[in-house]
């Protein structure tokens, strides 16, 4: 191989090379253009009216004063204080803020509807994004949406927070310019990571929640797909 065909060669192993790290960034599609749309009640799912939630948001206020402080903070409450259901094998199923907060758990769309209460509760646009992940790890257990979120701060723009919460093999962080959410999504094995944001949670991931049994049938009673 001569000089120029060497050349050639470090050109396209760096465009090969850069195209993948751009591809590594979502670019979200935001469903409204209206930024209220983010900022609204939904009852009975999302309401920041609630004494449960209004005290989080008031012990949040006390102890951060701009809005990134207060989204970190919001950030860690759902992904912290709140115990993933399916982690303990728990029966509860949660679907709002103030039950989630009221029982300590949730799956992750009782997390995202949280954290989107939350924010919202605060003045702070925030949406609800999904992904489809293998249930459980093997494309023969089959396929179930995943919960997370899309927040907008004024001088950073949109970008996805996932409260799922944390485990070995899980690290999701409050991360801006660069995504840490819990799951790699592969889409070799058929997984899917959706770019929408939603003024509001999907309604067949609202009826899945409100007409399972409990949480061992919500498992297998999750939507496939958006």
């Amino acid at each position: 191989m001569n000089q120029i065909q060497s050349e050639i060669v470090m050109i396209l192993q760096n465009c090969l090379f850069s195209t993948s790290i751009n591809f590594s960034f979502m670019q979200l599609h935001i469903q409204s253009d209206n930024l209220n749309d983010y900022l609204q009640e939904i009852p009975p799912v999302i309401v920041f009216s609630t004494p449960l939630v209004q005290q989080q948001i008031e012990k949040i206020k006390m102890q951060a004063s701009t809005d990134e402080e207060r989204a970190k903070a919001a950030f860690e409450v759902a992904r912290d204080k709140i115990t993933h259901s399916f982690d303990i094998q728990s029966k509860i199923i949660t679907v709002s803020a103030e039950d989630t907060l009221q029982k300590g758990e949730g799956i992750c769309f009782a997390k995202s509807h949280l954290l989107a209460t939350l924010l919202r509760g605060m003045g702070i646009p925030a949406g609800f994004c999904y992904q489809r992940v293998l249930r459980k790890g093997t494309i023969d257990s089959g396929y179930a949406l995943h919960g997370l979120n899309a927040v907008y701060l004024k001088d950073k723009g949109w970008f996805r927070l996932d409260p799922r919460g944390n485990k070995p093999g899980i690290d999701s962080q409050f991360s801006i310019e660069t995504e840490k959410l819990a799951y790699p999504i592969r889409t070799a094995l058929g997984e899917i990571d959706y770019p929408e944001v939603y003024a509001k949670p999907l309604d067949s991931v609202i009826k899945s929640m409100q007409e399972s049994t409990d949480c061992s049938a919500l498992f297998y009673n999750r939507p496939e797909m958006v």
